[in-house]
């Protein structure tokens, strides 16, 4: 799998992973949020008229919002608190299209996420200093190298090896492990998870830098699976 190349303000960038597709019914849930969103006041047999049937997606929603702030932060209250956080303040009422509305509130978690690293240690998540390309068993920033796609790992992380790979995520350094879960989970490119990084008190990230840090940690990952696949 190459890394999807697409325009913003005629520029080229890259992300890890292609885009994904989106939930049955999601496209249906967002235009009746959209409606409850028009400026009216709204009672509680209003609303729950308007999101009859939709509870089975609206849960399986958040369980994907808890299982990536999961992977940012650790399981446990932090994560509960970050997909309220998230819930509460995605801005839905400019996203008509489903698949903008998902990547906001992706933005918004993994912001409140770099938010709660920060407070946790506020040096973790600084680039490190005279970072250098190192000689890893992986030359470029693509999944495909170490293995496996973003949708397989999703899998591996919520499936039967789900603690294996978790205990190696939680082993990364943090920058290391944000990385990798904002460019292989949630799907922004290099330059976004950068920007944000610096946005929220990581110093010093360059776009080159986070490319480089994805490259050691998709290494890390192939060994890991083959280390698994000789047992």
């Amino acid at each position: 799998m190459s890394r999807e190349s697409i325009s913003a303000s005629g520029a080229s960038i890259d992300r890890l992973i292609p885009a994904e597709p989106l939930l049955e019914g999601a496209g249906d849930l967002t235009l009746r949020l959209q409606g409850l969103l028009d400026g009216q006041p709204k009672d509680d047999a209003t609303v729950a008229q308007a999101l009859d049937g939709m509870d089975g997606l609206l849960e399986e929603i958040a369980a994907g919002l808890y299982n990536m702030a999961s992977m940012l932060v650790g399981e446990g209250e932090d994560s509960v608190r970050l997909v309220e956080t998230t819930i509460a303040n995605v801005e839905l009422a400019c996203c008509p299209d489903p698949a903008e509305a998902r990547r906001n509130a992706r933005r918004v978690l993994c912001e409140a996420a770099l938010n709660t690293l920060r407070q946790r240690d506020p040096a973790s998540l600084a680039a490190p200093e005279g970072l250098e390309h190192a000689a890893t068993c992986i030359e470029d920033d693509d999944l495909d190298a170490a293995g496996v796609s973003g949708h397989e790992l999703q899998q591996m992380m919520s499936g039967p090896e789900r603690n294996r790979v978790r205990t190696w995520l939680a082993g990364l350094p943090t920058a290391m492990r944000t990385i990798f879960v904002m460019r292989g989970v949630a799907g922004f490119t290099a330059a976004e998870t950068a920007q944000m990084l610096v946005a929220h008190g990581g110093a010093g990230w360059t776009p080159e830098a986070v490319r480089e840090l994805t490259r050691q940690s998709l290494c890390s990952l192939a060994s890991q699976l083959i280390q698994a696949s000789t047992r």
